[in-house]
């Protein structure tokens, strides 16, 4: 029996490193294994993860594999993006509010992109949403974004994008549509959008407007006037 048993374990430990060789040791039949279910179920970008390698080691989950947070979304701020457990992410005390760290940054190397309503056209600053500006409406943007400018303090008004042909109306992922001058006059009022939008028709909005009526009733009298003018004019060339 004892040489039977020994014949056994010979043949056992010559096929076992040949079998050892060619599977990865996580999937290996080990007395140890990692419980995935307490990973991060799609690690690909914008994790940190070296198996064997302690510092990657999520030691409250149990399990390889921490989360890169981008330091835009850090309150500590800094150059590199940081490799952060769960408990400490969901603790959020070193994360802004600003942003959400379950989405992937625009370069999609660690997480933390700002939180956005409005399919994307308005984002969080400071606890409040405010518009993405379409590229190239404001003068010194504080912040490019993937698909737009924002400012941190003081927003746009009427009257200062219509300086440069532009009203604030939503175009398509920002806001911001271009007027020209020569066709369209923008009217501001106290709002953010225009009170109207006046298409000129050729018409010069700038040219003195001396005697131009300025109530119903003189604009009324006014085109009384013009229409009996050219009605005694028709009369005067023109045959019956």
């Amino acid at each position: 029996m004892k040489n039977a048993l020994y014949i056994f374990l010979l043949f056992a430990l010559n096929i076992l490193p040949a079998h050892s060789a060619t599977t990865p040791w996580w999937l290996r039949p080990t007395v140890c294994r990692i419980n995935p279910t307490n990973c991060y179920t799609n690690m690909t970008y914008g994790y940190f993860i070296e198996m064997g390698n302690p510092e990657s080691w999520d030691t409250t989950s149990n399990c390889w594999g921490l989360k890169l947070i981008c330091p835009d979304a850090l309150t500590t701020g800094g150059n590199y993006p940081v490799a952060m457990e769960r408990a400490e992410i969901d603790r959020g005390t070193k994360i802004k509010s600003d942003y959400d760290v379950n989405k992937l940054s625009v370069n999609r190397d660690c997480f933390g992109a700002r939180k956005t309503s409005e399919g994307g056209a308005k984002v969080s600053v400071n606890g409040k949403y405010v518009n993405v500006w379409c590229s190239g409406i404001l003068d010194n943007p504080d912040e490019i974004l993937d698909n737009g400018e924002i400012v941190y303090g003081t927003q746009p008004t009427c009257q200062t994008l219509a300086r440069n042909n532009f009203a604030a109306v939503e175009n398509g992922r920002c806001y911001g549509k271009y007027y020209a001058s020569n066709q369209y006059y923008i009217e501001c009022g106290n709002a953010l959008l225009p009170t109207r939008l006046i298409v000129l028709n050729g018409a010069d909005y700038t040219a003195p407007m001396n005697g131009a009526p300025t109530t119903l009733s003189a604009a009324e009298k006014l085109f009384d006037k013009m229409y009996s003018n050219s009605k005694t004019q028709k009369l005067k060339y023109f045959e019956q």
